[in-house]
This record gives structure tokens, sequence and C-alpha cells, in this order.
């Protein structure tokens, strides 16, 4: 099974199937907005760490095992606007969005950052852009 299948098969059992047309592709493409808007990998890094929560952001950037986040830590670092803008885009309720980032983010940060690297730009877009290609495969 490849690393774009579980993303896969994670964003549908987050998402409990109620998510309004395409809940992966739709979740993916929410959590690439998002991470654009905050400045890139490294721009979510420092929302992160002023949040209190850059050891594990860290851990899903590096090559180690990726630490969980809790949805009230989530949600304190990227502000319950974010999570209810993402939930509006996905079609779900805020509630269930946090569940889902909880799951998605790490793996998506993890999957855009395979050698501890944070892309940036247009390498940063291509990367989206292939993790999005590799559901639908």
């Amino acid at each position: 099974m490849s690393l774009f299948d579980l993303v896969g098969q994670v964003a549908d059992a987050a998402l409990g199937g109620n998510a309004e047309g395409g809940g992966q592709s739709a979740l993916i493409s929410a959590v690439g907005g998002m991470i654009s808007q905050q400045g890139g990998i490294e721009g979510l890094m420092n929302a992160f760490q002023q949040g209190g929560a850059g050891d594990l952001m860290q851990s899903w950037v590096g090559t180690g095992q990726n630490l969980p986040i809790s949805p009230e830590a989530l949600t304190s670092v990227l502000g319950s606007e974010q999570v209810a803008a993402i939930a509006q885009q996905v079609g779900i309720p805020p509630e269930m969005a946090t569940t889902a980032l909880t799951q998605i983010l790490p793996m998506v940060i993890d999957q855009l950052t395979p050698n501890g690297t944070a892309p940036a730009g247009d390498a940063l877009q291509a990367g989206l852009g292939s993790l999005l290609g590799g559901l639908f495969k």
C-alpha cells in the first residue's frame, strides 16, 4: 500500500463519508490552501512554534515517527476560524474537520518533506499536486 492510498483511507475514515463532493481531494486541497495561506511549510512551522506545538510539527517534517496532535492543540495553533473555513470548504462540521486534520495534517506534512526539508514556492505546489494526483491512481 502506498502512502497515497494510506492518506486516502485516513481521509475517508476521518470524514466518515460525510464530505460533499470528493472528500479526500477536498480535504487535501483545503489543507494545501491552508499551508499556502500560512506562508508554506516554514510559515506553518512558525505558527506551530508560536502555539507551543513546534516539536510536533518538527516530528512531521523530520524523518522519524510523526507525533500525534490533539484536536485542542490543533485548534489552538490554527485558530477556530481557520478550522471553520476548512470545514466549510469540505462540507463537514468544524468538529469533524478538526478530527480529520489531526490525522491528515501530519501525513501531508510528512509526505511533502520526505528528506526532512521544507519545500517552498513552486516545489510546494508541485508536492501538493503530486499528493492530490496520487490519490486518484
